[in-house]
């Protein structure tokens, strides 16, 4: 079944976990709250700043595009990481308090591939203290052979350098290897790497163009709770080993 299939590569925020409405977005309204800032991202305007990867690079956006006669007694590139860094302190705490849930099929489809010797890596954004905190209350952090986020590499998605950075430190040729994804940004990257890609989308990124995807779907389904097939073919009622080596 999994002959050829040697890796599964997944990205994070709205691919293991719907973190981005209710997780990481509620903690930068916070940041923004304890630094006195009036700043308040609404689900909407969430939505578009979703479109630049990376947290820093995000608030860094928001300032120049919706805030351009902010003016701060602290410098800029001295503000953004601290706001990141107290946004980081009140995300772990929605995490912990168990508001942030796997996504349907998540841990399914990882143990089973666990089970049968595929090795498991993360490729993010994200950083990295969010998705340690992420993978030890919700899995296991020894799964996972290779941990790539945050700014472990220079340009973040849809630049092609973490998924790069992937290949190169696993050794493994990209055609034996499957990412799943949620972004058209990640989609671009994960593609550019030469990477087979499935993309499960949600609230955010549905209505992205995903065309060059080997399969999008909805979620990865669990055997009482099928998936729905937006684009491709999928002989099951849900993501399984066998489907994934079928891409191969």
């Amino acid at each position: 079944m999994s002959n050829h299939l040697k890796c599964l590569i997944f990205d994070v925020d709205g691919t293991l976990a719907n973190t981005e409405k209710d997780g990481h977005r509620v903690a930068f309204n916070r940041a923004f709250e304890d630094a006195g800032l009036g700043w308040h991202w609404s689900e909407e305007l969430y939505g578009k700043l979703l479109t630049v990867s990376g947290g820093k690079e995000r608030i860094r956006y928001y300032i120049e595009q919706y805030q351009a006669d902010f003016e701060s007694e602290t410098d800029i590139s001295e503000l953004i990481p601290r706001l990141h860094q107290v946004k980081t302190k009140y995300y772990l705490q929605l995490l912990n308090g168990g508001v942030i849930q796997l996504r349907p099929g998540t841990k399914r489809l990882i143990q089973e591939a666990k089970g049968f010797g595929i090795t498991l890596a993360i490729a993010t954004t994200s950083s990295l203290p969010n998705v340690t905190a992420l993978l030890e209350k919700h899995l296991d952090l020894d799964w996972f052979k290779v941990i790539a986020a945050g700014d472990i590499v220079p340009k973040k998605k849809p630049s092609p350098d973490i998924y790069h950075y992937v290949i190169d430190r696993l050794g493994f040729s990209p055609e034996t290897m499957i990412v799943i994804e949620d972004s058209d940004n990640g989609l671009e990257a994960a593609t550019a790497a030469g990477l087979t890609t499935i993309v499960t989308v949600n609230s955010y990124t549905e209505q992205q163009d995903f065309s060059n995807a080997a399969l999008v779907i909805s979620d990865l389904g669990e055997p009482n709770q099928p998936c729905r097939v937006i684009q491709g073919s999928l002989n099951a009622k849900y993501l399984d080993l066998a489907s994934i080596s079928s891409l191969i």
